[in-house]
């Protein structure tokens, strides 16, 4: 009896401390569980790659999953390149930890460049919440030799004192038994940005030939475009700004022969300036002058004209955690004669709704009772089919939808691109 309680009191012993030892392991790998770094990021880019280079943290698909959240939002910059803004939210016990950093590339760097150097300015980023977890003592930091020399913006000196230029080319060739169509465009772009002005001029040459066989008749199609534009905006304020747009431009598919045009503007940002990445909403107003000289007289009988007009632009833009949103209304009428107009509404929306499931919608919408250079006479079907001219219409209108759900594992780290 002794011999058997005895049994009974160590086998209980051993029964709790199992427990207890199972116990204390499972909150030891819950806690280590809590600790590790659950990242979703939100951006244009290329997750693939990111998730590749910065793999000690876990990258979750989904919002709601995650422990810290990324958002990084791009927009084109002086230099010819992209600024992008990393915004870092931390959620649940990394909720009090927010960074923010910015990553600036130019027209000269390649692909491989931007994406390894916005790979290093996450891992930065990322670096206040790792020093919260078991990883800290892994980590190993050290200033590049480049980064310990002090960085002098005062004496910095830019011999193209902020211009970019680009000179560029395109050709197209598509040949068949039936149909040959060869097409080149040139160009030539410059840029001068500072805080306070942005001049900027277009330069471009466009050419489309192409020749079509049936039933033993050839037919034959050519179109030449060529325009120069230039404009000068000068920053007023936080929220204010003024240009000045002018140009010419030469295009037979709309008839025109050559077209000049100059127009004074203003504008209003209702956000300040520093917020565009985030969000905006602008309203532009415009008006000026422009003088065509017609390839063929009008629907009109005109063989040039000159006409006063004006527009007003709205545009919202709104890039958040939840999605994006964009929105532009634009209306002019020339003022000698407001029953020639032009509406024009185009949109873009998409919502993540929750989890996996995200939506969008754009549409375009335009209202057309401003086509005075139409030619006089019926198209042909030559025209027509091969695209010589411009055709009469009083509108235009499109519409897409998107829906997307994604599920299942969320926390796959490995990167596999082979067949």
């Amino acid at each position: 009896m002794k011999h058997c309680l005895h049994r009974y009191w160590r086998s209980l012993y051993f029964t709790l401390l199992t427990f207890l030892l199972v116990q204390t392991g499972f909150s030891q790998e819950k806690a280590k569980v809590k600790d590790r770094i659950k990242l979703f990021i939100e951006c244009r880019c290329e997750r693939s790659y990111i998730r590749q280079e910065i793999n000690f943290v876990d990258h979750v698909r989904d919002q709601g999953l995650a422990n810290i959240n990324l958002f990084i939002y791009d927009i084109a910059n002086g230099s010819g390149g992209r600024t992008y803004k990393l915004e870092f939210e931390g959620v649940g016990e990394y909720e009090s930890t927010l960074v923010q950093r910015s990553y600036d590339t130019n027209v000269n760097m390649t692909a491989d460049e931007v994406r390894n150097g916005l790979v290093t300015t996450i891992k930065s980023g990322l670096l206040p919440y790792i020093i919260q977890t078991d990883l800290a003592d892994k980590v190993e930091y050290k200033i590049t030799a480049e980064g310990l020399a002090q960085r002098q913006d005062i004496d910095f000196d830019d011999p193209w004192n902020n211009w970019i230029f680009e000179i560029y080319g395109e050709a197209d060739l598509d040949r068949e038994t039936s149909r040959n169509e060869f097409e080149y465009e040139v160009g030539f772009e410059s840029d001068h940005v500072t805080e306070n002005w942005r001049i900027r001029t277009d330069l471009q040459l466009n050419q489309a030939n192409a020749e079509f066989e049936r039933n033993e008749e050839t037919f034959t199609s050519e179109r030449l475009r060529y325009s120069a534009d230039g404009s000068i905006v000068r920053s007023l304020s936080d929220h204010w700004s003024a240009g000045i747009f002018g140009g010419a431009r030469h295009d037979t598919f709309t008839n025109l022969d050559f077209r000049y045009y100059f127009r004074p503007a203003i504008e209003y940002n209702i956000f300040p300036y520093r917020e565009v990445l985030r969000r905006e909403i602008v309203f532009a107003y415009r008006i000026g002058y422009f003088y065509n000289y017609y390839l063929e007289p009008t629907i009109f009988l005109k063989d040039k004209e000159g006409i006063f007009d004006h527009s007003l632009d709205i545009q919202i833009r709104y890039r958040q955690p939840w999605g994006n949103i964009f929105s532009r209304l634009r209306a002019s009428t020339f003022l000698n004669d407001f029953s020639r107009n032009r509406v024009q509404l185009n949109g873009r929306f998409s919502i993540r709704i929750f989890k996996g499931l995200a939506i969008s919608f754009s549409g375009d919408f335009e209202i057309i009772r401003d086509l005075i250079n139409l030619p006089a006479g019926d198209a042909s079907l030559e025209d027509v089919l091969l695209q010589q001219r411009q055709i009469a219409t009083d509108f235009e209108l499109g519409f897409g939808f998107g829906l997307s759900y994604t599920f299942g594992s969320a926390f796959n780290n490995i990167i596999n691109n082979r067949l």
